[in-house]
Order: structure tokens, then sequence, then C-alpha cells
């Protein structure tokens, strides 16, 4: 125990008073005169006891009372572990990502009850002691040690971010290891990481900020249930719902809306941590650049209650044919829509191969041989479809070069009927309206062959494959010459060439991207000069870009976006739109206890941890463990204690 005011204590020799006052006692003696003393002797002995013990009593509370009364003058406390005056630099990390905006009491925020504890952090050190403040931003406002009416003035000012940071990243963001370190934190189990090697020398106090009973429902996944669109097909938008709480949700009403108009609602029950898919079907009349939304009200927890995602279908599917023959072919003809496609046509002999790494879908159609320059073309086309018509004079050998040897060439004249297609394959998914499966079917003679394909997009009725993807390449087994089959006459035509183009267009654009997305791309076609793309939204960005190809790669500064809408825009041109939404982590609520988190980050001495949830204990325990636990108030009330004990002992004791 150590004083704070010890000069105090020479008061202490005041408790010599009592004791004097006890031992001379000034009061006057009374003669009382008695007709007999018989009695006198043994009444006088039984009254002097009691008198001693009484005065006896009173004189200890006499003394104590001053005794206590000194000692809380001079203000007593047991020292702190840590002391203040060995500190003159802290570091405060305060976790302010989008999961600290969960209530940990009526109406107050995890995120406003850290800023309060860091406060309390502060004020408990020296006006001489400087401060580095963390927050998921990092902020240029980190990058230094700022004096302590800086730091009260930042702390006002600290808001939710959309920046979910590791620990690795955090511990690194430290700039002095010897020193103490505050970790105010929800410690979420979803995005703090893998372990990391702490520095031993960094004084660690680990902080949770506890949420009672975490509940939350948001979206884990949304895709189109025809990934293939071109336009002006039927759709609909597949929602993967997820309630990650012990509450059952009732009557939660889910909206979709498409340009700002509401097209559709669902409500929805969802029991205890569980996930529903639910199904809304998109206008069929979308064209061009389209915004759509999902939203729903779940509180308290509300920062990813709505879901961008785009339907874009402005883009027109670049096809190239490679063909002999200068007259029209089915392939000219089914992609004769100048609306949906840009359809070059090329002699084998006279191939531009600049617009040939452009293109989407190329046709090799109805080659007898495919030249070496060709096949290496081909061969370097990675985000292309690429479809191969044999010709019915076709070189096996050349064939196999660039198709393997599994390829054979067969005499075979008669034709087979087709076999119903797979209805449940992705590839075929809203292209029949009546999945009959005694529908009429083409009839098609097998030139070629390359073995059993259970994963053919169509078979002959003896299992073998008549239109399968070989290697990178789609492979038809006979040319579409009516000697050899009808299919190019049949109905499933236009839908198979249609898909196989939208096979390739689909790589263009994903319906939405995560804020943790590292890159995006686009086709570059209208892209010209140095001038760079700009990405305007809530913020406006220029990303690091770089052209590949006939692609534009963008590098997206993911700490500088929020969720929402943005246009590239190229000069005055919008050349596309893309949603951007949370990192789906972050609405995982469940967090870490500090003895994992502890554990995690080495296990090290120096880490240690705050475990009072509530605010006033932890305020008590921060000034216990820096300032000591003092003991004046104790003192005092001993004293009045003592003091009220004279007077019932005066008062009451005969």
């Amino acid at each position: 125990m150590i004083f704070q005011y010890p000069s105090f204590l020479w008061a202490l020799v005041a408790l010599a008073i009592p004791v004097i006052i006890h031992l001379f006692n000034f009061r006057k003696t009374i003669t009382v005169y008695f007709s007999s003393t018989r009695f006198l002797k043994q009444v006088k002995q039984e009254t002097t006891q009691k008198r001693k013990l009484k005065q006896y009593l009173v004189l200890a509370s006499r003394l104590l009372f001053l005794l206590f009364l000194v000692l809380a003058f001079a203000q007593p406390f047991l020292p702190a572990s840590d002391q203040v005056a060995d500190q003159k630099r802290v570091t405060i990390y305060l976790d302010n990502s989008l999961s600290m905006s969960a209530p940990v009491a009526e109406k107050t925020r995890a995120l406003d009850d850290a800023i309060q504890r860091a406060r309390e952090i502060v004020d408990v050190f020296p006006a001489d002691v400087q401060f580095q403040i963390i927050t998921n931003d990092f902020a240029p406002f980190s990058n230094s040690f700022k004096a302590k009416a800086e730091v009260v003035d930042y702390l006002s000012q600290v808001r939710l971010s959309s920046i979910s940071r590791q620990a690795s990243e955090i511990a690194a963001r430290v700039l002095q290891r010897n020193t103490s370190f505050f970790w105010l934190s929800d410690f979420q189990s979803s995005t703090f990481g893998k372990e990391i090697a702490l520095d031993s020398t960094l004084a660690t106090k680990l902080i949770p900020i506890t949420f009672s009973k975490p509940s939350n429902v948001f979206i884990d996944t949304l895709y189109l249930e025809n990934p293939f669109v071109i336009g002006g097909e039927k759709n609909a938008a597949k929602v993967q719902l997820r309630n990650q709480g012990e509450k059952r949700v009732e009557g939660l009403i889910t909206k979709l809306f498409v340009n700002d108009v509401q097209t559709s609602a669902v409500t929805i029950d969802m029991e205890p941590n569980s996930s529903k898919l639910v199904s809304f079907d998109l206008p069929g009349s979308l064209k061009g650049i389209n915004r759509a939304l999902i939203s729903f009200s779940d509180y308290p927890v509300s920062f990813d209650n709505e879901f961008y995602f785009t339907l874009n279908y402005f883009g027109k599917v670049r096809v190239m044919e490679i063909k002999t023959s200068a007259e029209a072919t089915s392939v000219e003809r089914v992609f004769g829509n100048k609306e949906l496609f840009s359809l070059t046509s090329f002699s084998a002999s006279n191939i531009n191969y600049n617009l040939l790494s452009t293109a989407d879908l190329v046709v090799v159609n109805q080659l007898d041989k495919i030249d070496p320059t060709l096949q290496a073309a081909l061969t370097n086309l990675k985000q292309s479809t690429i479809l191969i018509i044999p010709s019915s004079r076709l070189d096996i050998a050349n064939y196999r070069s660039l198709l393997g040897s599994s390829i054979s060439l067969l005499a075979d004249k008669n034709q087979i009927t087709l076999n119903t297609p797979d209805f449940q394959n992705p590839f075929f998914q809203n292209v029949f309206e009546d999945k009959n499966p005694t529908m009429a079917m083409p009839v098609a003679t097998k030139l070629l062959d390359w073995g059993n394909d259970r994963s053919a997009l169509l078979q002959f009725k003896d299992g073998r494959p008549f239109l399968s993807k070989v290697g990178n390449f789609y492979l038809l087994a006979c040319p579409l010459e009516k000697s050899f089959t009808d299919f190019s006459q049949h109905a499933l035509f236009v839908p198979v060439m249609y898909r196989l183009a939208a096979l390739a267009n689909r790589i263009q654009q994903l319906p939405y991207y995560s804020l943790s997305a590292p890159t995006i791309s686009l086709a570059a076609d209208s892209i010209e000069g140095e001038e760079p793309v700009k990405m305007k939204g809530k913020v406006e960005v220029i990303p690091a870009q770089r052209k590949i190809s006939n692609r534009l790669v963008l590098e997206i500064p993911k700490h500088e976006l929020e969720k929402g809408f943005y246009n590239l825009q190229f000069r005055s041109d919008t050349l596309t739109v893309v949603a951007y939404n949370l990192d789906k982590s972050e609405s995982y609520l469940q967090s870490l206890k500090a003895e994992e988190v502890k554990a995690k980050l080495g296990g090290h001495r120096s880490i240690s941890l705050f475990e009072n949830t509530q605010l006033d204990d932890f305020r008590t325990e921060l000034k216990n463990r820096y300032l000591g636990t003092p003991l004046w108030k104790y003192a005092l009330l001993l004293a009045l204690f003592f003091l009220l004990a004279e007077v019932l002992l005066l008062r009451f004791l005969k």
C-alpha cells in the first residue's frame, strides 16, 4: 500500500488526545451520602467494571476514527500493475467495421461502446503521452503518433466503414513495437484471419466488444437461372438468404427493384441458423443497362439489407466464321440478327488474325485442313468459344494434331436419330417450354467419333457424342450438309448456337462483384489512346488499368469503394455499369472468445485481457491497472463507522 499524500500521516499524533483524555478524567468527584453502607462495596465493584469496559470501547472507537480519518486524507492506494509513468507512446486499434453496428445494449451500438472505451483509455494517461489511432480505413491520421487533444477530437469523427481487416493487417500497422497496444474489436471469427506471430515485445491488451445473441439476415449469394443470357429471354434471379442467428424470422418481406421500379416481392419465414432459396422472375423486355436491387428490412443489424446486381444486355456477341465456300452458310443465317450479333466471315486463306483474338465465338466451318498458323491461333484463344464443324473431305491426321489422337474417322453412312437433350443441363435451361422426352429430334450420320462422352451436349441414340467439348473446342460429329444431317433445319439448331455464343459472352461481366475482388475485366474495343477509364458512383476513382489483348483489366482500389452501382466511363461514354456488394464474411457476427484470440496471436505473456463487458466495470478495471486501486473511500467509511460506534456507545451502553 502506498500513500499519495504521506505528509498527512503526521496528523497521527492526534491519536494521543483521546488517550490523554482517558488517562486524566477531568470530571469532578461528587460525594454521595448513604444512610447505610452495607451494600456499597459490592455495587461499587460492579459499576466500576462496566464503566471501564465502556471507556475502553469509546477510547478504541475514537482512536480508530482518528486513524482512518488521517489515512483518508493521506489517500492510500494499491500500486498499479502497469505504471502510466512508464508509457510514452500508446497504440489503439478501434474496429469500425460494419459488424460493429450491432447493438450491445438498448440504443447503444458496438462502435459507440468501443469509442467510449477508447476515450477512457486516452483519459487515463498523462497529457504528455502520444497516441497512434488505427481504424479499418487506415487513414493517414494513423501514420504517426498524435497528441492527446488531437486523438480525442479524432475519436468523435470515427464512423462505420465498409472495410474489413484481418489480424495480420492490423498488427503490421503498429508503428512501434515496445509500446502498449489496445485492441478494441468484436473479434469476428469470419474476418479475424489465420494465426499470426505477434511480437512478444508488444504489450497487447485485448478488449472484446460483445453482443448479446447476435442475429442477422443477409443475402449469401445471387445467381441468374439462365447464366447464358443474350437479351430478351425469360430469366429469373435466384437469391440465397441466410438467417445467422438464434431467432426465427417471420414475415420477412423481400423486394426486387429493377431500374428503381419494384417488380416483385415475396414474404418468407426462416428457421434459426438456416438458409432459403428465393426466386424472382425478371422482366422479359429488358434491354441495355439495367440496375437491379434486392431489399428487405431486418433490424437491428441493417448494413447488409440491400444487394445490388446488374443486367447488361447492350453488348453484341462477336462471331467469326472461317470457311472455304463463298456461299451463305447456316451459321451466317442463324447469327444474322445484327442487334444481337456482330458477324464477320473470312476465307481460310485470308484470315484477319487481329479480329480473331476479339471474337467471342469462332466457328471453323467445314475446312478440309486447318493450317498450322490457324491451329496455333485457335489454341491461344483463352476467352473465346471455338466450334469446329468438320468437312466431309477432312484430313484426319491434320484434325488429330489439333483435337488429339482420340479422334477417329468413320465410314458409317447410316443416319441415326439423336437422343433427347438432358433438360437438367444448364446449357439447355429456358430453351424448352414443354420438356417432352418424346420430342422429335434431328438425324445425323457419324463421320467423326471420339469415344464415349457422358458430358456431351447432344448424343446419338447409341450413346456416341454428336456435340461435345473436346479439349478446349466444341466439336460436331458431322458437317452441316443435308446429306449428313438435318440439324441446321431443326428447331434445336438456333438455341444451341445461341448458347455457344452466349457461353463466351458471359465472361465479359458478372452480375455483381464483391468489394474484396481485386480486378474486373471488360472488352476494350472502343478504348483508344492513353486516357484512363473512370469509375463513378458514390465515389469517383481512377483505378490502375492495363490492356491484355482485347480486354481491359482494372485493378480495383477495394478500400476506396462503397457498395452500390458504378459507371465505367471512358471520356464521356459509359462503357458499362458494375455492381459492388459487401464481402459477406462481415455479415457473420459470431465472435471469438478472448482466450481464443490470445491463442491465435501466439499466447504470449505480453497479451492480457479486459474481460469486463460493462463500460463502468471496464473503467474501474482500467484505472486499477494504470492508476492503482484507491483506498481513501474505504478509510473514510471506516472513520464514519467508528464515529457512529462512539455515539451509540455513549448513548446506549449504560
